[in-house]
């Protein structure tokens, strides 16, 4: 069953570059409402607890030092069908392999440097956003 929430985080390529006032502005006019949001930054202490399922892959020293290297927006997103379709509004994980119009394809960098992070299920969204989020800001 679907709870029609998702968890999105702008991501340091996309809040140093200045789209982060556009990358929201893309959320809302796909009819998302944002239910909590916060600009942040990572510990790598943080940035390691969040990313632990992936603690055992190749890549994971490198994704944890950049998700710690500059502010993030951290925000829990509602609407119908709020994962698949915020997983369609923001594109391949690669840029390159992204539709045209969608976040990463506008956005993005590179595959590491990809604009945004967007949860793969209802599951990891509820879990994500408690990452960020105490149970009184999501209410």
């Amino acid at each position: 069953m679907s709870t029609h929430r998702t968890f999105t985080m702008i991501k340091p390529d996309a809040t140093g570059a200045g789209h982060t006032g556009k990358i929201i502005d893309r959320i809302i006019e796909a009819g998302f409402t944002i239910k909590a949001m916060k600009w942040t930054r990572l510990s790598l202490e943080d940035a390691q607890a969040f990313y632990g399922v992936h603690a055992e892959r190749p890549f994971f020293g490198e994704l944890t030092e950049y998700m710690s290297s500059a502010p993030i927006v951290a925000a829990i997103l509602e609407k119908d069908d709020a994962v698949a379709d915020f997983r369609t509004l923001i594109g391949a994980t690669n840029p390159a392999e992204a539709a045209p119009g969608t976040i990463r394809a506008d956005f993005a960098e590179s595959i590491a440097a990809n604009a945004v992070h967007g949860s793969d299920s209802d599951e990891n969204a509820a879990i994500e956003g408690s990452f960020f989020f105490s149970q009184r800001e999501l209410a």
